[in-house]
């Protein structure tokens, strides 16, 4: 027989079990109803090319990650693909992404993000660097997506683009604008820049590329005929800011970017998106999902706070003098410039 101290030390071990065994069951789900506390996400980053915004957005993305204890080789594993400029590339990643069961897809830029959305409606996708993400056909709307898809948008106001030109280059007249044509962004910007030039006295002129090859014969239609250039957020145009700064000072024709890394690469100034900002508030949408909310649930949103930076070296190439008002507001940065 089982003395009672025996009895009463066995019952007490039953009972601890009991409840030790039930919290330990007690754990959050996350995407696709996985354990949180045990699972490895696994998130595809698909790009449609290499350059310094679309890098920063990644950096902040992943930045974004970490800061909310999601780091790459223990809590998730991501996987970089880079398109180089191939719409097929793209297409072939996202798919890959798809057949791999990753469990999020990050999609930077719009013919990357196209690629994910047409392979898979599933797995949970977010996007940045998307100018219009409701008509590249992602979302049916930013405050409400009702598909897999959220994100961010690098839409900027071409109004205070436009307005920054107008006090740096007061007597400017006409605007060339290069652009790619098979991005629906880049036509959304142009439509946008003829919409609001004439409120600025300006006249646009244009010239669409289909690859980087076609940027010097563009250029040479532009330059001559232009007092500056405005440089989109385009990715292709973007990626040959180098042989595009280096064409436009030759001629000693000013260049207005729409973004940072154009400023750095050689541009004049902008008052633009810090795409590594973007990025970060990207990954914070990220965890929302990973943690187990539904894209579908989560509004796109875009980059309030706009940046207004200037190349000291590009306006003393230019011996154009910065205004004291823009001056002390502006993140000064050098480089690009020959």
């Amino acid at each position: 027989m089982v003395g009672k101290k025996t009895a009463a030390l066995l019952t007490a071990l039953v009972l601890t079990t009991t409840i030790f065994g039930g919290c330990s069951k007690t754990e959050t789900t996350s995407v696709n109803g996985t354990k949180s506390e045990d699972k490895v996400f696994k998130i595809g980053i698909t790009q449609i090319v290499e350059h310094p915004a679309l890098d920063a957005a990644r950096k902040g993305f992943v930045e974004a990650l970490e800061s909310k204890g999601f780091k790459d080789g223990e809590k998730i594993e991501i996987d970089f693909q880079n398109a180089q400029g191939d719409m097929q590339t793209a297409q072939t990643i996202a798919q890959n992404f798809v057949s791999e069961k990753q469990d999020m897809i990050l999609a930077i830029a719009t013919p990357t993000a196209q690629a994910a959305f047409n392979a898979t409606k599933e797995t949970p996708i977010l996007i940045t660097a998307v100018t219009d993400p409701v008509k590249a056909g992602l979302v049916k709307s930013m405050d409400k997506s009702e598909t897999n898809v959220t994100g961010t948008s690098d839409d900027v106001s071409i109004d205070k683009q436009f307005e920054l030109l107008r006090k740096l280059l007061p007597d400017s007249k006409t605007v060339g604008i290069i652009y790619n044509t098979s991005e629906s962004n880049s036509e959304l910007q142009v439509q946008n820049a003829k919409k609001a030039a004439p409120g600025f006295g300006l006249e646009i002129k244009t010239a669409g590329i289909t690859n980087v090859n076609e940027i010097p014969q563009a250029l040479s239609s532009l330059i001559g005929k232009i007092d500056v250039l405005y440089i989109p957020t385009d990715n292709l145009v973007a990626s040959a800011m180098p042989l595009i700064s280096n064409n436009c000072y030759k001629n000693n024709t000013p260049i207005i970017g729409s973004e940072k890394a154009q400023v750095e690469a050689g541009a004049l100034a902008t008052t633009g998106i810090d795409y590594f900002e973007l990025g970060f508030q990207t990954g914070l949408m990220a965890v929302e999902v990973l943690n187990g909310k539904s894209p579908k649930d989560i509004p796109l949103t875009t980059l309030k706070e706009m940046q207004l930076v200037i190349n000291t070296d590009a306006a003393k190439k230019l011996k154009i003098n910065i205004p004291v008002e823009i001056a002390s507001k502006a993140e000064k940065v050098t480089g690009g410039v020959k």
